[in-house]
């Protein structure tokens, strides 16, 4: 289990009052001093509830891959809330990107428990951030699949 919440909005940075504007009622306060700088350069919001300890990290989106990863969310429905998760395949990838080594032992983890993956859309969309992370992405990922 992690300790925050990620939260993928579906929108550019360039919508930071709005979503500042859309947290203040909420509690969550920015953590960093100046917030809008920081998404400015990590199309990151990072949040926290003080009161709780629960942290938020706003994820500003907008590429292809972030779409498709939003329209392939699962619906959950949680007391009287939809809640949308990320597929199995798409916190693979975040996790892959993110290549932390707790992400690495996460993805392990996840597909021990989840034999039936979309293996061509994760090595498809690992292949795309190969120049963004300069890693080979998809060999760790099929390191990762066959230990």
């Amino acid at each position: 289990m992690t300790r925050d919440i990620d939260i993928t909005l579906g929108v550019d940075v360039d919508e930071f009052d709005r979503v500042i504007a859309a947290m203040q009622p909420t509690g969550f306060e920015p953590l960093t001093v100046d917030a809008r700088e920081f998404a400015l350069k990590t199309k990151v919001l990072p949040l926290m509830d003080r009161q709780s300890g629960i942290r938020i990290d706003l994820i500003f989106s907008f590429s292809l891959y972030e779409q498709e990863a939003i329209s392939r969310a699962r619906t959950v429905r949680i007391a009287d809330a939809d809640v949308n998760y990320a597929s199995v395949e798409d916190l693979i990838i975040h996790k892959m990107v993110a290549g932390r080594p707790r992400d690495l032992e996460d993805v392990r983890g996840i597909l021990v428990r989840n034999t039936l993956i979309d293996r061509p859309y994760i090595l498809k969309w690992l292949k795309e951030f190969v120049p963004v992370v300069g890693k080979d992405l998809p060999s760790e990922f099929e390191e990762l699949s066959n230990p």
